[in-house]
């Protein structure tokens, strides 16, 4: 029994390695960046549930050779129940470098195609945290080595799941929201 314990092990730590390691290819450089809010500011309210809920503009640099394709994920680690995710979305074109403000939320636009958030809805929802909260708002840019075969309106985990040893590189920008 204690073999088999062991096997178990040392393969969750190869498993881990490995999605160390696949970060670690290339792109040390790729950098997310948003002209709506700077990391760590304030995110203005247009982009939030209380104001339009327009995604925020987003630009990247620097992706790693070989990148087939991007996927993103924006969620909040502060909110009560655990961490709420605002959006999910993969099968961003490799040579794309920024997502304009508002994006449709369809299950796909040109081709990105959006999952399902906390809202229970595609595309994002913007930060609308209980009234006297402060939260944090992270968003975190993929560069993968394939395009994924995931489904239209797919949740964060299987998005997780689906990219697990495909990183070549990673990215995010944190804005706040105060209500």
């Amino acid at each position: 029994m204690k073999h088999w314990a062991l096997v178990i092990a040392v393969g969750m730590v190869v498993a881990v390695m490995g999605w160390a390691n696949s970060a670690e290819k290339g792109g040390k450089d790729m950098k997310l960046t948003s002209t709506a809010f700077k990391e760590g500011e304030y995110i203005p309210a247009k982009y939030t549930g209380e104001g339009k809920d327009l995604s925020p503009p987003l630009k990247w640099t620097d992706p790693p050779e070989g990148t087939k394709s991007f996927a993103l994920i924006a969620d909040d680690p502060d909110a009560p129940m655990g961490t709420w995710v605002h959006w999910v979305a993969w099968g961003i074109k490799p040579d794309a470098r920024e997502l304009p403000e508002g994006v449709p939320t369809s299950k796909t636009v040109d081709g990105m195609k959006q999952g399902t958030t906390n809202f229970n809805r595609t595309g994002y929802g913007g930060p609308m945290p209980p009234k006297g909260s402060d939260h944090r708002y992270y968003f975190k840019l993929y560069a993968l080595d394939t395009e994924l075969d995931v489904q239209p309106g797919a949740k964060k985990a299987d998005l997780v799941k689906a990219m697990e040893g495909h990183i070549l590189a990673e990215t995010q920008l944190m804005g706040r929201y105060k209500r």
